[in-house]
């Protein structure tokens, strides 16, 4: 990792970026006296609780800095942050996620970073990967919260009761759904099955399609994939209801994209699907000891998985203190006293020094999270095109058909031309 290479490309667009700004000086003499900044973030209870412990930590060192969070559930989020910025009330410090950086960014909705390169922003060591993954247009846009990736979680414990062996790193997708029949075959427990229904999962089909050299998007916004893409995908999780290996329809529907609501913690499934940043959540609800391991794998095929930012903290355009928030997103990415508060919920960090620096207070859950960073990223994939326009209500639109075919009122093939006919009429509009 070449941390002078990044500095100096980085930085030579931050002089240039300081050349139009002659009053950065004194805005920053400013905040470093005091301020007070707006933040909003998505998630849990235990999110909102090391979240806070870290923003009472940094106004503790800094008293006469005051910060007035706010968070709430992914679903509330977007549509709250949506309504704030159009009303011209935007946070100063937006926790921002990929899908949604591009057209927050390119809209003037969220400003570029690079200014603070160097200054109140010391992340040079994340290195060139994990910087560009939170740029657009050849600028940086947020500060990457932490590495992340979707995986597999199981209760090893109910794998080997059912005297079944546990998915793994190399499990093949065939070789998934041959475990978890073998697992439904042999299990004792009344109503619980070897597996939630992934059908519903936008991230595990992009993987999917990854490892057969497809993609959710391609470069130009449009999909990647077609009607028997999709239909092959439907019909395989269609399948594994037939052989009761995943959860009925009706279990699967109460999932609403929470940990409390997903069939492992409900106890409904003994393997689920989640990125790795929410592993630790899924052990708290869960009594048994979990395992965490990658997605399944095509035999010959391409690398499916990648690291992406789990989400990144970015400065709203509006902002009238994006110094002083800027030095906050530090405290949390960079400074290890912010990163140990933080914990792994939303990655493990992106500097080598920061993730040495709480590796040690880590406790088992966290450690798991890690190694399974480290098993991955030699068979990581690139980080795929930007999602378009219209990408969420896409996302919508897979739940729904998933669970239409799940119901079955449509078949899977049919669930894959409605995917592929309704995607691409939001894209054509977006």
């Amino acid at each position: 990792m070449n941390s002078n290479k990044i500095d100096r490309r980085r930085l030579l667009g931050t002089g240039l970026a300081m050349a139009g700004l002659p009053l950065l000086g004194s805005r920053r003499a400013l905040a470093q006296s005091g301020g007070s900044i707006r933040m909003i973030w998505w998630g849990g209870d235990e999110r909102a609780r090391r979240t806070n412990a870290a923003i009472d930590r940094f106004t503790d060192a800094n008293p006469d800095v005051s910060i007035d969070a706010e968070s709430m559930g992914w679903d509330d989020y977007w549509a709250r942050l949506a309504t704030q910025v159009a009303g011209g009330n935007a946070p100063d410090f937006i926790q921002m996620d990929y899908r949604y950086m591009f057209e927050y960014a390119r809209r003037g909705a969220i400003r570029p970073l690079d200014e603070f390169l160097g200054e109140e922003l010391k992340i040079s060591d994340f290195g060139d990967v994990n910087l560009d993954s939170c740029s657009v247009d050849g600028k940086l846009y947020g500060g990457n919260v932490g590495v992340n990736s979707f995986s597999v979680v199981f209760d090893a414990a109910a794998w080997e009761e059912a005297g079944v062996e546990a998915p793994g790193f190399d499990t093949t997708w065939d070789g998934f759904a041959e475990k978890c029949a073998a697992f439904a075959g042999a299990n004792t427990r009344d109503r619980v099955y070897a597996t939630s229904d992934g059908s519903v999962h936008e991230r595990l089909f992009e993987i999917w399609l990854r490892t057969q050299g497809k993609a959710l998007y391609t470069p130009d916004g449009t999909l990647g994939y077609d009607a028997e893409d999709a239909g092959r995908w439907y019909a395989y999780w269609a399948e594994m209801r037939k052989a009761g290996s995943c959860v009925p329809a009706d279990v699967q529907a109460l999932y609403k994209n929470s940990p409390e609501t997903a069939p492992i913690v409900t106890g409904s499934a003994v393997t689920d699907f989640a990125h790795s940043n929410q592993f630790a959540s899924y052990q708290q609800l869960v009594p048994s000891e979990l395992t965490v391991v990658g997605v399944p794998v095509l035999a010959g095929g391409q690398p499916g998985q990648y690291l992406k930012p789990s989400q990144m903290f970015s400065i709203s355009s509006t902002s009238e203190e994006p110094a002083l928030a800027a030095r906050m997103i530090n405290f949390l990415i960079r400074e290890p006293e912010g990163a140990k508060l933080l914990g792994l919920d939303r990655g493990v960090p992106a500097s080598p020094e920061t993730r040495e620096a709480i590796l040690p207070g880590l406790d088992a859950t966290g450690r798991k999270v890690v190694d399974l960073i480290a098993n991955l990223t030699p068979q990581i994939g690139s980080l795929p095109p930007a999602p378009p326009r219209g990408a969420g209500e896409i996302n919508a639109v897979l739940i729904r058909i998933a669970q239409e075919v799940a119901f079955e009122a449509v078949s899977p093939e049919q669930g894959g031309a409605k995917l592929v006919d309704e995607g691409a009429a939001i894209l054509e509009r977006a």
